[in-house]
């Protein structure tokens, strides 16, 4: 059995109030928001095609089949964006945000440390690839999001492997 910690590198995130805090669940507080996040992120994805299709944008137009746009305009949309794939999206993030937040209950177990894990390896993949290999996504406000959560949470879980995971 793993001894209980008493503090942790994030333990001071979430901690707003002077009120008196559990420590055990507070050290979980920054993996379980993400995973909140990602949750909430599958209803919107069943409701509404606009955020994917902010991800999703799609190849580049060429500025001489709109010769009206501005540097200031949007660029406008081609978005392969469809609803089955708004609902698949949904279901895959509904699936990662699970993992993540039953990770975040039982960060000291090595199974669940690398299932989490692994959902960041698999989003990092699958948005690079969009972006790079497919042009189906492109750098804005809506790649920008999963582009650095993905990169920002791979670091710290690796960086902090030693003092979950034993």
């Amino acid at each position: 059995m793993a001894a209980l910690r008493t503090s942790s590198p994030c333990s001071s995130l979430g901690h707003l109030s002077d009120q008196p805090t559990n420590q055990s669940t507070n050290k979980n507080t920054p993996y379980t928001q993400v995973g909140t996040v990602a949750i909430a992120n599958t209803i919107q994805s069943y409701l509404t095609l606009s955020y994917t299709k902010r991800v999703y944008l799609g190849p580049a137009t060429s500025s001489i089949s709109s010769p009206r746009q501005t540097p200031s305009s949007p660029a406008p949309s081609n978005s392969p964006a469809t609803p089955l794939a708004g609902r698949l999206f949904g279901t895959w993030t509904f699936l990662q945000g699970l993992v993540r937040v039953y990770a975040a209950y039982n960060i000291d177990n090595p199974a669940f440390y690398q299932l989490a894990f692994g959902t960041y390896v698999i989003a990092w993949c699958h948005f690079t690839s969009e972006w790079f290999f497919y042009k189906t996504a492109r750098w804005g406000e809506g790649l920008a999001g999963p582009v650095v959560v993905s990169n920002v949470s791979l670091v710290w879980m690796l960086m902090q492997w030693g003092f979950y995971v034993q």
